[in-house]
């Protein structure tokens, strides 16, 4: 991937859908070797990015899902005790010594590999994705700020161990806490919103073959309006595509109010946000579904 048109294509082509700006950023972080931080709403595709990538280089995945109380041993390594216990069982009738039989429990055999230092032992570049960094507490973030600096851990009974090959690294962040200036200025920056309503159409079609163009089109005004209201869990891309492939399971062409109802748990998760789309009088709204604002934008205004 030489430019950012050949990265939008061959993310296109793997039905991801991004822009110029999207693929630009991704052709510096290449280059610079950087990490990427794209931040944004839940759903819109930050932890699918990383996939694609990893696929658009065919090269490995290793995904580091951070959460709370998460430490640096977790992350990096820990020695496989039972296959340590066992082994220095059957071995005490041998003829090594303790300081032999110590070196050989404490080998690369038994050592059990984490997502960085897997990351970091790969015989070709990976695409490492630390995901939802902001559920980790600050401790662990310093952690990973010596790992990105250095790209070498240490293991008290093997070493130092080097990076072969410095991995792709992609950091994202739904903002559930503010992360430290020091990550942010070793990242590049992406904040990646939810997309437009013409690029919603077009990653339904991208993404669920044999989708209707008007099915799409009220699918994507639908959610887009559900996104201008005040819940708790906004509709993400994720949930625009499970409720298209859902729909045409059940071999729907076209939605009517009836359709809607029976289906939009594919789109609102809470049961509070079902209630703040029916007092904003979203079944009036869903019922106009031959109309060209059959979508939701209005009902954000109560009483509408």
């Amino acid at each position: 991937m030489t430019d950012s048109s050949s990265i939008r294509a061959r993310f296109r082509e793997r039905g991801f859908i991004i822009d110029d700006g999207f693929a630009t950023v991704l052709q510096i972080t290449l280059a610079l070797e950087k990490p990427l931080l794209i931040e944004g709403p839940a759903g819109v595709g930050k932890t699918e990015s990383a996939k694609v990538l990893a696929d658009v280089l065919d090269t490995r995945l290793i995904r580091l899902q951070c959460y709370e109380g998460l430490d640096a041993m977790a992350a990096l390594y820990e020695w496989n005790y039972p296959r340590q216990m066992l082994h220095a069982r059957l071995s005490e009738a041998g003829s090594l010594t303790l300081e032999q039989r110590e070196a050989e429990i404490f080998s690369e055999r038994f050592l059990l590999k984490r997502p960085l230092l897997k990351a970091i032992t790969q015989d070709r570049a990976p695409v490492l994705l630390i995901d939802e960094v902001d559920r980790a507490d600050e401790a662990f973030e310093a952690f990973l700020l010596e790992v990105l600096a250095e790209w070498q851990v240490s293991i008290p009974e093997l070493g130092t161990i080097q990076a072969r090959h410095k991995p792709h690294v992609i950091v994202t962040s739904n903002r559930a806490r503010e992360l430290s200036d020091a990550l942010r200025r070793r990242c590049l920056f992406l904040w990646l919103p939810y997309p437009s309503l013409r690029q919603e159409i077009e990653i339904l079609h991208a993404r669920v073959p044999g989708l209707s163009d008007r099915l799409a089109q009220q699918i994507a005004e639908i959610v887009q309006g559900l996104r201008g209201l005040s819940l708790q869990k906004a509709p993400g891309v994720a949930e625009s595509l499970d409720w298209a492939m859902a729909l045409m399971s059940l071999h729907c062409d076209h939605l009517d109010a009836h359709t809607i109802e029976q289906t939009l748990g594919c789109v609102l998760k809470v049961h509070e946000d079902s209630e703040v789309v029916a007092a904003h009088h979203a079944a009036m709204q869903f019922t106009q579904v031959e109309s060209r604002d059959f979508g939701l934008g209005s009902v954000s205004t109560p009483g509408a």
